[in-house]
């Protein structure tokens, strides 16, 4: 064997310096103190972990970066977007304003709650940090308008949602953040179910590791995220890895741009780095891709984050994941000078156009009455082909996942199905709760696909023949309203709180009150925006540009 190189250490996501603009919460709760050898320490209370963690819930769940609105606005700007892709840039700003209210969450999914800390080594608390953290998630979830979306399993098959969002994802570090002994850094997120589910990993080797395999794998990988967690995204690819967990979660902490100082190449040390030559040619191949913000066009993603790790020489993990239209997280501190948390926009008006809708877009808008009987529903969209806009108005039947199964049990058990699904257009979704004065809380599209078993069996009981919900579906989906004369439609995933304000009119509760936001419920909308994304000839607007070509060699 040869000799052993000498010992050389970096940390393995070495982060560069912190540009980041922060507006101070508190300066209660903390305190400097003299300790042995002359060292100073920070001692931090859990009130003030409780009241920063409150505040960063809040915050992310009603305002964005200035930078993601940024974006949003370049979409409108540029010539080359699609009229789709501009639809959906302005209805996602238009949400963006509204959110901002504060009363109004930008999304009904509002996520898991996910701190990651680092704890410099003169930081001192009481060691309950996770609680004091957890406290604070809690405070957030039940005093404001969100949404309780954690099941706590109470046997291997029994589940009971906990009424608070808690748990919570907390994890601590020991580690001086940016080398400053004395600070507690944070990261802190709302990953909702839609991009969560958008993570993947696979277990690849060596091969993979050449420019034309790597890209045609990309290519493959990255149409199949389809849009059910509501683009455009910010994609973060991470390649290589210690190990799958790490890789992982490195992916995570890149789509929220947490690990945007990193280098921008290698070393013998091992470090991960950022690649930016490949990050410009993977968001320029998903520009060709044809899906656009979600229904035709160039931005399926805003930007892309590529970091390559060291790896084991058998393995090579490929994680994946997407920080979606609700770009949910901030980072904080606390230091001797009080709590801080990152400055996210509040006047998201100012990144509006001063043009209308009608200018952005001139293709023909088809006006559905929901009111008439399903058969005319349907002979009126079977005019139109897929990727027809539309605008709905009359009621709607909300149901999603447990209602979907409880109803599936009906049938297997020789029951009919319910008039409300032969009757009425399906919207799936689950409302986060409903401020004071409206007639609805944030009320978006849950991701169609969760559905997509139920599909056949409910179109032959005479049911769901029209349904309304965000992403691509699966063949099965395409095959049964083939067959039975069935529509899927597409509403733009994201605006939550535009369509609880503009389009959402009325709400009541159909069957299963026990079950909360799983609920069935019925609501009367009025100019619901919606695609025409499956149709009753067995054509899908999603089914080509999900197709991989194969064909693309990095240049």
């Amino acid at each position: 064997m040869s000799s052993a190189a000498a010992f050389s250490y970096a940390p393995l996501l070495p982060t560069g310096p912190d540009q980041t603009e922060y507006r101070l919460v508190t300066d209660e709760g903390v305190d400097v103190v003299n300790g042995p050898g002359g060292r100073r320490f920070l001692t931090v209370e859990p009130a003030a972990l409780t009241a920063l963690t409150a505040e960063a819930m809040h915050d992310i769940a009603h305002f964005l970066r200035p930078a993601h609105l940024a974006q949003l606005r370049a979409i409108i700007d540029d010539p080359a977007a699609s009229p789709n892709d501009r639809f959906v840039a302005l209805d996602l700003l238009r949400n963006a304003n509204i959110a901002a209210g504060g009363v109004l969450p930008m999304c009904q999914d509002t996520g898991t709650a996910i701190v990651m800390g680092k704890r410099g080594r003169h930081v001192l608390t009481d060691g309950a940090d996770a609680e004091a953290i957890s406290r604070g998630v809690w405070q957030a979830y039940t005093r404001l308008n969100l949404r309780y979306s954690q099941l706590a399993p109470l046997s291997m098959w029994e589940e009971r949602n906990t009424g608070s969002n808690l748990p919570a994802q907390v994890e601590i570090y020991a580690e001086d953040p940016d080398g400053h002994a004395d600070a507690y850094k944070f990261l802190f997120m709302a990953k909702g179910g839609g991009s969560a589910n958008k993570s993947f990993l696979y277990q690849e080797t060596k091969a993979l590791l050449n420019p034309r395999r790597m890209m045609q794998f990309l290519e493959e990988k990255l149409r199949l995220i389809g849009t059910s967690a509501c683009p455009p995204y910010h994609l973060a690819i991470v390649i290589g890895g210690t190990s799958a967990e790490y890789a992982l979660k490195t992916a995570k902490y890149a789509s929220a741009k947490y690990l945007d100082a990193l280098p921008t190449s290698g070393s013998m040390t091992g470090h991960g780095f950022r690649d930016l030559e490949l990050e410009a040619e993977v968001l320029e191949l998903t520009r060709d891709f044809g899906i656009g913000a979600q229904f035709g066009g160039r931005y399926f993603c805003h930007d892309v984050r590529v970091v390559r790790l060291p790896r084991h020489g058998a393995s090579c993990p490929v994680a994946i994941a997407v920080s979606c239209s609700a770009d949910r997280q901030a980072v904080a501190k606390i230091t001797p000078s009080g709590v801080w948390l990152e400055r996210l926009e509040t006047d998201p008006a100012r990144y509006l156009p001063d043009v209308t809708e009608a200018q952005l877009d001139n293709s023909e808008v088809v006006r559905v009455d929901l009111n008439r009987p399903m058969d005319e529903i349907r002979a009126e969209l079977a005019k139109y082909p897929v990727k027809t806009r539309l605008s709905l108005s009359g009621p709607l039947v909300v149901a999603r996942d447990i209602a979907h199964a409880k109803i599936a049990e009906r049938l297997d058990a020789g029951e009919p199905m319910p008039q409300y699904l032969r009757d009425h257009a399906v919207y799936y979704a689950g409302p986060a709760k409903t401020p004071e004065g409206y007639a609805s809380g944030s009320f978006g599209p849950t991701t169609a696909g969760r559905m997509d078993a139920y599909v056949e069996k409910f179109q032959a009981a005479g049911g769901s023949y029209v349904m309304l919900a965000k992403g691509n579906r699966s063949a099965q989906v395409t095959r049964a309203c083939q067959q039975y004369g069935g529509f899927y439609l597409g509403s733009i995933g994201g605006p939550a709180a535009r369509l609880a304000q503009d389009c959402i009119k009325h709400v009541e509760v159909l069957e299963y009150p026990e079950l909360g936001m799983e609920a069935v419920w019925k609501i009367e909308v009025e100019d619901f925006p919606a695609f025409t994304v499956v149709d009753d000839k067995g054509n899908d607007f999603f089914a080509e540009v999900t197709k991989p070509v194969l064909t693309i060699g990095r240049r």
